[in-house]
């Protein structure tokens, strides 16, 4: 029987809605200090937004990270890898610890005093505003807090960028060191890519074979609506050109639990931060970073509506022939005339895959009654809409879909500066260039200033950025997370995406609360509580009590 849920009770099924989230790690450069650990300058990014934390609440800024429920060793097709055969890159349920050279993995504190003048390293930082500000490898990475739509999602995803950017400007002022540059990109160009990691919750009870099956082709073809574009082809970018992908080039199978070598584009990582019978977390590492508002809310709404698609049994049965190097060429080819093999013989162009999926999710949308541009959802007419509008675009007027579509966008600033300057694109100037457009500060990231200017479309404005970079969503368990960093920041000692630990005055002992129900403590079950109690042995007390998480 196919599923009617989406995983995630109390949200309508066959639409975009579910709980959903993402996770940036952004490029650093610190141009003064060529040589400087990049690991440690990730740990001063953090570092700095909790100095700013501090400031404002006077009081600690925010909470460690519970590891007690990581489980990142878990494959959803039924086994667990061994912890002696594991790559150590897959260990991230063990605190990161700096050392001279680079990052450890241990069960230490999460603030270490490092030798000579350096400032203290702040690996870890839950945020108040439900988020997770942390260092992954040698990069600074931005999770946002679980939200429930895709607008909400790019809401969120926006407000870290925020956050760094508040970061950056403070390390700035340091003028013995110098700036720190931030960019929301995937690749430096030079062979080296971070990730830009989606996820979505979905039952358990559909299996994972479907998963990979409805997901494979959309996946493979997704990237023409929501990639953010790069110059260079290739790992290494060494071979000239545009493509339509920062990460289309550093896949390299098609199911695997790795994230960092061997990169599939199906992750198997059987880690769910909920009711473990109940739910699964899809992770998705396929994605480009995006600045453009309106490709980050398609790559969102979109995957939404296919696993919904998936979860009714009405995904469109096709198969694609290796989809590894389909989703290579595809990237390659900017005219979007690059054709797809299928198992059952056909060839079809990545645009065609991509307008089977959409009139499937119409079609679905519709029969859930949840489509309708008034007394449906609120936001799977508008995806839908959205979707169509690329779709259309990008197959008869890309220079309209330069207006949202990112890698459309990027390539026609791009060929302004090859036609001003008479550049090829192996011109060193271009992926300068590449790099620039995602630079997190809007007086010099090109993305950001074309936003502010109007010439790529925005959904949310710069004060709702700013008030998510503050405030939890309400209407998940990030408003408990949130709100209880914000009301008793010395009594939470560390959070997780599935629990808070207080700590309680006058007492040795901790008190972890587990919040593995995504859609329990929200603002509407918790918002009176927060306000009835402002003491935080009250708070325990009711809290535990009723159980409103």
């Amino acid at each position: 029987m196919p599923s009617t849920e989406n995983g995630s009770e109390g949200l309508p099924a066959g639409g975009a809605l579910r709980v959903m989230g993402s996770e940036t790690e952004y490029g650093i450069h610190a141009p003064a200090s060529p040589g400087a650990n990049a690991t440690y300058l990730s740990s001063q990014v953090i570092a700095a937004y909790a100095k700013l934390t501090r400031e404002r609440l006077h009081a600690s800024p925010g909470a460690g990270w519970d590891y007690t429920d990581e489980t990142p060793l878990r494959d959803a097709r039924g086994w667990s890898v061994r912890r002696n055969q594991a790559h150590p890159d897959l260990l991230t349920d063990l605190e990161p610890v700096l050392t001279a050279e680079g990052v450890a993995l241990a069960n230490g504190p999460t603030e270490l005093e490092l030798d000579g003048d350096q400032e203290p390293a702040l690996m870890n930082l839950v945020l108040g505003n439900g988020a997770r500000l942390y260092v992954d490898h040698a990069h600074p990475e931005y999770s946002s807090p679980e939200v429930t739509n895709p607008l909400d999602a790019v809401r969120w995803d926006s407000a870290g960028d925020a956050v760094v950017l508040t970061a950056v400007r403070a390390l700035s002022s340091d003028s013995e060191r110098g700036p720190i540059n931030l960019y929301k990109n995937n690749t430096d160009g030079k062979g080296a890519s971070y990730g830009s990691h989606e996820n979505y919750l979905v039952p358990r009870a559909v299996p994972f074979t479907d998963l990979v099956r409805g997901l494979t082709p959309f996946f493979v073809t997704r990237q023409l609506v929501c990639g953010a574009g790069r110059v260079g082809l290739g790992q290494d970018g060494r071979t000239p050109g545009y493509q339509v992908s920062q990460r289309a080039d550093f896949f390299e199978a098609e199911v695997g639990l790795e994230t960092t070598m061997r990169r599939p584009i199906i992750n198997t990582r059987d880690e769910p931060h909920a009711v473990a019978d109940k739910y699964r977390r899809l992770h998705v590492i396929v994605g480009d970073a995006n600045c453009s508002h309106v490709a980050n809310y398609l790559k969102f709404g979109t995957t939404a509506l296919v696993l919904s698609l998936i979860e009714a049994g009405a995904a469109p049965e096709i198969e694609v022939h290796e989809p590894v190097g389909a989703m290579h060429r595809l990237s390659h080819d900017t005219d979007l005339r690059e054709t797809v093999r299928l198992l059952d013989g056909r060839r079809l162009t990545g645009l065609e895959v991509q307008w089977m999926y959409l009139e499937a999710a119409a079609k679905l949308a519709a029969n859930a009654g949840v489509a309708a541009e008034h007394g449906g959802d609120g936001h799977t007419a508008t995806v839908l809409r959205l979707w169509e509008r690329a779709l259309t675009d990008l197959d008869t007027d890309q220079d309209a879909a330069a207006g949202y579509v990112e890698w459309a966008a990027k390539r026609r600033v791009l060929e302004g500066y090859r036609a001003r300057d008479g550049l090829g694109w192996s011109d060193a100037r271009l992926g300068l260039i590449d790099i620039q457009w995602s630079d997190v500060r809007p007086e010099r990231g090109l993305a950001y200033r074309l936003l502010a200017k109007g010439s790529l479309e925005r959904l949310v404005d710069d004060r709702e950025i700013a008030r998510a970079a503050i405030d939890p969503p309400p209407d998940t368990r990030a408003w408990f997370r949130g709100k209880s960093i914000q009301r008793f920041p010395a009594n939470v000692a560390s959070a997780s995406w599935d629990s808070v630990v207080f700590s309680p005055p006058g007492s040795y002992r901790l008190q972890r609360v587990p919040t593995r129900e995504p859609l329990r403590g929200t603002r509407a079950l918790t918002e009176q509580l927060f306000e009835g109690h402002k003491d935080i042995q009250g708070f325990l007390d009711a809290l535990l009590g009723e159980r409103h998480t």
